[in-house]
């Protein structure tokens, strides 16, 4: 299974499994299709939406851990 990370890249997530896409619009991420938001990070992308990282992190992982079972 592939680790997600605050320094994975947006675009890459939701390549890897589109079904992640819902994560990113509960914090306020409305444009996954701009150049912008699909090429930050998942920090930066945190950052600009005063969330935190880590816990964006622990719940994609998770998802994606619970897919694999």
């Amino acid at each position: 299974m592939t680790q997600i990370t605050k320094d994975t890249i947006i675009l890459d997530v939701l390549r890897l499994d589109p079904e992640t896409a819902p994560f990113f619009l509960e914090i306020g991420m409305h444009c996954l299709g701009c150049p912008s938001a699909s090429g930050e990070s998942i920090e930066q992308a945190c950052m600009v939406h005063g969330t935190d990282a880590d816990e964006l992190v622990d719940k994609i992982n998770a998802f994606l851990a619970s897919k694999s079972k």
